[in-house]
């Protein structure tokens, strides 16, 4: 009996090495930035192509500016100008900012229909593992492996440990996919799910979009996990249909008819498993510096546990016992390859709309890819979010990881929808609350942490 894990793994083994590393072909390849300049050098170096540039594409995201055009000087500029004359000179295929086809690496590779079930994804980046909600293996590599790829379109590793997280019940209003996300791993810890790949199972996963599925799985490794993945399903197939990378005629009948193999057996065996009720939970807020030091939104902060905890309340200048609901906000941040997305933009807007931003509250709306900012303009949503004073941005990683133009000054507390609150992540000094889009938007109108259904009392 084999896990879905096992199946794409043994699929895709091209030697198994003794000492437990399989090399593994890998069906595609995802650039940015940021992990590829010495990869490419080294390619140079030894006289190497790429070899399979047509299971290659690159994409500018991390350090562009999401307010306008990008410079012709500073470190943004340099380093997208190596990446521009990289994939110039090794014939890969570049998503250049401004063009349609251009966003953050794991939002424009669902959209365009490369991520497709039973693949193995690879990117330098560490949630690549949000492409495992379409039943890949995917997981963020390292420079040298980048390099490896690029040359032999292959890659070495240890099969990792099989991980079920099966979720029970349905969401309750309000809940969302990233509430789900961090009620897991603050019960699970950063650590909870080292050395594995988390298969997301259970009736409340089936019932989840593809965008709530791919929230769910790039915060995977937040948890610690090399992954995480979802069989495959009709959800699954209707997104992916008429992609422009998706297969078509009969290729695209046989394809779908493969994936349905694509699921753990019923007798599979799992190194771990994890049950969450999810129809008891509500909206979760993170109140340290790292996705465990999580709570729900009703609660308090805790007392500090450990030194570590009390080394992140100091961090964030909060004291033990005060309520979350509390805690005033200076920025609020929508985007991120964890809840950029058409979905996400869709949902905030539902609750902004006809209002104004509370009074020395500064939002920043970035869509997660070109396409999504024209299909949220198309629909109005740029203007329900500027009419509310937020401002409107173009594509890029923007305030999430702050390798651009956005960042908080020191002591600017943010509550953001992106994937980690550590220490200075999202500008030196800056305080950061995650919480889902909902909740952000919430947040935004009252200048408090707030959840959703707070607003009709608040407002």
């Amino acid at each position: 009996m084999a896990t879905l894990l096992d199946k794409i793994w043994d699929a895709h083994t091209v030697h198994r090495g003794a000492g437990g590393t399989d090399l593994l072909y890998v069906d595609f390849h995802l650039l940015h930035e940021g992990s590829s300049p010495q990869a490419f050098e080294g390619l140079r170096l030894a006289g190497r192509t790429v070899r399979r540039p047509e299971l290659t594409l690159a994409t500018e995201d991390h350090v562009v500016p999401t307010r306008g055009l990008l410079g012709s000087s500073g470190v943004a500029a340099t380093m997208v100008a190596a990446l521009r004359r990289n994939c110039a000179e090794f014939g890969v295929p570049l998503h250049r900012s401004g063009t349609a086809g251009q966003g953050i690496v794991h939002v424009i590779g669902p959209e365009l229909g490369i991520t497709q079930p039973g693949r193995i994804i690879l990117c330098g980046d560490s949630h690549t593992s949000t492409h495992g909600a379409f039943g890949a293996l995917a997981f963020g590599i390292g420079t040298s492996q980048v390099e490896h790829v690029l040359a032999t379109q292959t890659a070495a590793f240890a099969k990792p440990r099989a991980m079920a997280v099966t979720l029970h019940g349905d969401l309750p209003d309000g809940v969302s996919a990233k509430d789900v996300a961090l009620a897991m791993i603050g019960r699970i810890g950063t650590g909870g799910a080292q050395g594995h790949v988390i298969e997301y199972r259970g009736a409340a996963v089936g019932a989840m979009s593809m965008e709530s599925r791919l929230t769910l799985c790039n915060m995977s490794i937040e948890a610690g996990a090399k992954a995480g993945m979802i069989a495959p399903d009709a959800v699954t197939a209707d997104y992916l249909r008429g992609r422009p990378y998706a297969p078509v005629g009969d290729a695209w009948d046989e394809a779908v008819a493969s994936w349905e193999s694509l699921r753990s057996d019923d007798e599979a065996e799992f190194d771990r498993r994890v049950d969450i009720d999810v129809s008891s939970l509500s909206p979760f807020v993170s109140w340290g510096t790292n996705p465990s030091q999580v709570v729900e939104l009703g609660g308090v902060v805790p007392e500090p546990a450990d030194p570590a905890a009390e080394r992140a309340l100091s961090y964030m200048d909060l004291a033990p016992g005060t309520p979350m609901r509390e805690v005033p906000i200076d920025v609020v941040f929508l985007g991120s390859c964890t809840n950029g997305r058409i979905e996400d933009l869709r949902a905030a807007a539902g609750l902004l709309e006809g209002h104004r931003l509370a009074p020395g509250v500064r939002m920043l709306v970035v869509p997660g890819s070109a396409a999504v900012k024209q299909a949220a303009e198309a629909e109005g949503l740029d203007e329900v979010f500027t009419s509310a004073g937020a401002e409107w941005r173009t594509a890029g990683c923007s305030l999430c990881v702050a390798m651009n133009d956005d960042a908080l000054a020191d002591g600017e507390r943010c509550a953001s929808t992106s994937n980690r609150n550590f220490e200075n992540r999202q500008g030196r000094g800056g305080r950061t609350h995650l919480v889902s889009p909902t909740t952000a938007a919430a947040t935004a109108l009252t200048g408090r942490l707030t959840a959703p259904s707070q607003l009709g009392a608040r407002r």
